[in-house]
């Protein structure tokens, strides 16, 4: 009987200890990784602890980290076209440790393996685009996680909260998925409010040159990015009748024959409105195209990262976009103060007002190497 009793009370105590364990929220052993599915519908094991990044070809995921962490410090390898794009511009200037990152692991779509592994990467990100990278980057015993631009139809709002509430899942200590949806919602329905009553007459039409060099025009026809920031701002995009993917070769005999009333130039090329203007590059006349016969041409802005694609600066880009395009509609926009309420609301980021100046008037150089 005495055993008996000694055997329930050393139970009961187990017990207990169990109950006061299980109240005192106590979890079993951790694994030390985390299981996303990344853009690829791709269930992807990951690290619980990341300290050591890896981007490949998609050019703005470092930027998008860099600001997502409010720091560099994680980001120790990215291609040579995202490092010119740091070099010149805020992204290199707020985070100095970027320009550190290695970048002769890669050249285009090539990854050298064995330079990748060396850098001993904890995580690397991926283009969607190139599914067969995912596979190069497991096969090697790598966490890949595939990363997409297109997956929303080029929206870049969208895109862009699919990429931080990725970011979220993987690092949820840093997350910052609603307050990135929350603020590009609000923007993003300010401007269609604004621009939704304006008649088909009214809707100006737009041109986007994306490529430019001696020999080479590009643009955006209904297939690319240049087509929603068209229809976002309540514009008409003046290559919309042509419908590959991605950027497209155009000629001058095209371009007169749109005659486009604005013209937005990317950061994909070094041109600035006054080469349009005064016809710098190439043997290209544009004298004769409306946009440029008024006045009406633009350098996009280049804050973290070239801003025709997604990025952290896209809500930005479509707020100053639209009043580029409709003055008299946003009058009320103050864009260099708006751009530092959304740094720090939304990433606690303090920008000067020479910083957030700094976005909207940006350097030919960050075009090299696109």
């Amino acid at each position: 009987m005495k055993k008996l009793t000694k055997f329930l009370s050393i139970l009961l105590a187990a017990v207990l200890v169990s109950a006061v364990l299980i109240s005192c929220g106590a979890e079993a052993p951790k694994t030390g990784t985390r299981v996303v599915t990344d853009h690829l519908d791709r269930q992807v094991e990951v690290p619980a602890e990341i300290n050591r990044i890896a981007v490949c070809d998609i050019y703005p995921v470092p930027a998008a980290l860099s600001v997502f962490f409010n720091s560099a410090s994680k980001i120790i390898a990215m291609p040579g076209q995202a490092m010119t794009a740091a070099e010149n511009s805020l992204l290199g200037e707020l985070y100095p440790e970027i320009l550190k990152a290695e970048t002769g692991w890669i050249d285009g779509t090539n990854i050298n393996i064995e330079e990748l592994l060396k850098l001993d990467p904890d995580i690397v990100f991926y283009s969607a685009s190139r599914p067969e990278e995912g596979d190069l980057l497991r096969g090697a015993g790598l966490p890949a996680v595939g990363i997409s631009v297109n997956k929303w139809d080029y929206n870049c709002i969208e895109t862009l909260n699919h990429w931080v509430k990725l970011f979220s899942e993987i690092f949820p200590e840093n997350d910052r998925a609603d307050k990135v949806a929350d603020y590009s919602k609000k923007a993003f329905d300010l401007v269609r409010e604004r621009v939704g009553g304006l008649s088909d007459e009214e809707r100006l039409s737009v041109f986007f040159l994306f490529g430019y060099s001696d020999s080479n025009i590009t643009t955006s026809g209904s297939k690319f990015f240049g087509q929603w920031w068209a229809d976002s701002i309540g514009a008409k995009n003046a290559a919309a009748e042509i419908d590959k993917d991605n950027a497209v070769p155009v000629n001058m005999e095209q371009i007169y024959e749109w005659n486009p009333e604005l013209i937005f130039i990317t950061n994909f090329n070094p041109a600035k409105p006054d080469d349009l203007k005064n016809n710098e590059i190439g043997a290209w006349d544009w004298s004769g195209v409306g946009a440029v016969k008024n006045g009406r041409v633009y350098k996009m802005p280049l804050g973290i990262y070239r801003s025709y694609t997604p990025g952290i600066d896209t809500p930005i880009t479509l707020l100053w976009m639209a009043q580029t395009a409709y003055p008299e509609l946003f009058s009320d926009i103050d864009i260099i103060g708006e751009t530092k309420k959304y740094y720090k609301d939304v990433f606690d980021i303090e920008l000067t007002d020479e910083q957030a100046a700094k976005i909207f008037s940006p350097s030919s150089a960050a075009s090299a190497g696109m």
